[in-house]
């Protein structure tokens, strides 16, 4: 090395121990820091207490924080699963045992240490639920043939054929894990009572307005959690979330935005806003109640179908809410998702709205119903329910039918909507993981599965279905989920109208949560927290 170049090397020192330096300052900013109350919004408030009978964000996004799991997504490598309650486990080279250990320092906030019985019980409940008690996932394990707690260390659980995802089914945020000595002494404390063995300890909630925890200072997790307490804050509409959001009252809304809320705060609140993004493993389906006339009558039911024109609702409504991608029953992007033209050749679906609006009108007039008239049951959110209900009301008017829109709270939609207390109803599907068998799970008859709303029987839906769980082919069961799709179009019971981009906003200080294509996860707030 000759002198300039030493002059030249000693000469760069100072930049490059300051670059060091601030790289050091970054690293050790990104650390974890204990203590804060994370403040964050709700649209709705919970029907429930109990996480078994759950189906709504509005339920999980205030009791989450207090339970655990026994698995539990990876927020970092979606959708993988890690361990919550469990330590480890093994399966079986037959892909029929799954053994699980369960960590020996793991408390409920009473004090009583939990052990494997308290998840025999709680999977005992949501697999075959006594009287009075709902379990919203019970179809979810039609695989499992028995559930055994051999030790107070081990968990076993033995299916009945294998099932690729079955740990994702574990994993669903609802499968809290409850005391098995307060399920022997009311199988519906649950539904009255907050004890868990999550992050963190109830300390109070107001209906309709809030929402309280702190930390759970013998938290089985080293250190977690990072937070001193969460307030979650219950909101009427997601317009006022954006107020609080820019205002501070509130740092986060976990389950998502529409695109113009989204640049409007980005352009007020700058770098003090972080995005983040996803497609959604959600879509927005519309109902009939095919026990009530006239939506008992196929042709009625398949008329309305055909009436909306999907792929301009994909271009209009995903400007101003967050319904974006056209799809059927399966995630569009997803490897068991139907191509455009397939979708353009099933009833509801086409492109050549004139045609298909023709054939709408002939159906009504065939079944007597050319002036019909009712009531669309729908939640009293904007984005994206009463948008997407405006839009269907245009599209029905386009062939005489009159529709008058009827927006629910939470707790009376959920009602009506079990209840069969509706002519026809925007609903949704959430599938935590992209198969065939969760996706199809919602759209069979109605003594098949809890999340099937249409109030119908349809033996070659469930045959279907049937097969497409017997088999292990790909190929196959793509073949088996059109088939699913055109018979289901044809009945018209029940069709997706249009699937979701999720859109996050919140407080840059927030740190330790990442989006997933599902906002039912990662809501235990365990890993969260607020950077100075």
């Amino acid at each position: 090395m000759n002198v300039r170049t030493l002059l030249r090397v000693i000469s760069a020192l100072p930049a490059l121990v300051a670059m060091l330096s601030l790289w050091g300052h970054s690293t050790k900013a990104q650390q974890p820091v204990r203590g804060g109350t994370l403040t964050y919004a709700v649209v709705g408030w919970p029907s429930t207490l109990d996480c078994h009978a759950a189906t709504s964000y509005a339920v999980l996004h205030y009791v989450s924080p207090h339970y655990s799991l026994l698995v539990k997504f990876d927020q970092d490598k979606y959708p993988e699963v890690k361990g919550d309650i469990a330590e480890s486990w093994t399966v079986s080279p037959d892909g029929l045992t799954y053994t699980f250990k369960v960590r020996s320092n793991v408390l409920f906030h009473d004090g009583t240490p939990l052990s494997s019985a308290d998840v025999k019980a709680s999977f005992d409940r949501l697999i075959n639920p006594p009287p009075g008690v709902i379990s919203a996932s019970q179809a979810l394990f039609n695989a499992v043939e028995s559930v055994t707690a051999p030790d107070p260390a081990t968990v076993v659980f033995r299916l009945k054929r294998p099932q690729s995802y079955f740990l994702g089914v574990l994993a669903y945020p609802a499968n809290c894990i409850y005391s098995a000595k307060k399920l022997a002494a009311d199988q519906l404390f649950p539904t009255k009572e907050i004890m868990g063995t999550g992050p963190f300890v109830h300390e109070e909630h107001v209906q309709g307005s809030h929402w309280t925890g702190k930390r759970f200072d013998k938290y089985f997790m080293p250190g977690q959690p990072y937070l001193d307490g969460f307030r979650a804050i219950a909101f009427s509409q997601n317009s006022a979330v954006a107020t609080a959001l820019q205002s501070g009252q509130v740092m986060a809304e976990f389950r998502g935005f529409a695109p113009p809320v989204r640049d409007r705060l980005k352009g007020t609140m700058g770098d003090t806003l972080a995005v983040q993004e996803s497609t959604w493993a959600l879509s927005i389906t519309l109902t009939f109640n095919s026990e009530h006339a006239p939506f008992n009558d196929p042709r009625v039911r398949r008329a309305l179908n055909m009436s909306i024109d999907r792929w301009s609702a994909a271009q209009n409504l995903s400007k101003i809410a967050t319904v974006k991608s056209v799809g059927a029953t399966q995630r569009p992007g997803s490897p068991w998702a139907a191509s455009d033209d397939q979708l353009a050749a099933l009833p509801g679906f086409s492109r050549d709205m004139t045609k298909a609006r023709e054939e709408a009108r002939r159906l009504l007039a065939e079944a007597g119903q050319s002036n019909l008239k009712f009531k669309l049951s729908n939640r009293s959110v904007p984005d994206p329910y009463t948008s997407v209900g405006v839009y269907l009301i245009d599209q029905w008017r386009r062939i005489g039918v009159e529709v008058e829109q009827r927006p629910l709270e939470l707790k009376t939609y959920d009602v009506a909507r079990s209840a069969g207390e509706f002519d026809a109803i925007v609903e949704y599907t959430n599938a935590l993981v992209d198969d065939p068998e969760l996706e199809l799970i919602k759209y069979i008859s109605k003594d098949r599965s809890p999340l099937s709303f249409g109030r119908y029987v349809d033996r070659e839906l469930d045959g279907l279905f049937d097969r497409v769980v017997k088999s292990t082919d790909p190929a196959e069961r793509r073949m088996i989920a059109r088939a699913f799709e055109k018979r289901l179009a044809d009945q018209a019971y029940m069709m997706p109208i249009l699937w979701m981009q999720r859109i996050t906003l919140m407080s840059s200080r927030i740190k330790g949560w990442r989006i997933t294509p599902t906002h039912l996860v990662n809501q235990d707030l365990a890993a969260v927290w607020l950077a100075p």
